[in-house]
C-alpha cells in the first residue's frame, strides 16, 4: 500500500473467522493484517463496481418507468416451472 496515512481499528472477529483468516493468510504467505486489508479492499471494489454497473444500467430511468412497463404487461399466471413454491 502506498497510503501516507494509516489508521488503527480495533477489529473484533468471532474466533472461527479469525482462525480461518489467519490460516488463509499463512497459506498466502502474508500477515493477517495484510490479508484482512486485502479482503476489505476486494469487498469495497466489488460493491463499488456493482454500484457503478447498476447505476449505468439504470441510465436515466425513473421509478415510475417500471410501473408503466408493468401496467402494460399482460395479467397471466406464471408457467408452472416459474411459480413460487411454498
Amino acid at each position: 500500500m502506498t497510503q501516507t496515512e494509516r489508521y488503527k481499528y480495533p477489529l473484533q472477529l468471532p474466533r472461527s473467522l479469525k482462525d480461518t483468516a489467519a490460516r488463509l493468510a499463512m497459506e498466502d504467505g502474508v500477515s493477517l493484517n495484510q490479508w484482512i486489508t486485502s479482503a476489505v479492499a476486494q469487498k469495497i471494489g466489488a460493491v463499488e463496481t456493482a454500484s457503478d454497473f447498476l447505476n449505468a444500467r439504470a441510465g436515466t430511468a425513473k421509478r415510475g418507468d417500471l410501473m408503466r412497463l408493468l401496467d402494460r404487461a399482460t395479467d397471466v399466471p406464471p408457467a408452472p416451472e416459474d411459480a413460487i413454491k411454498d
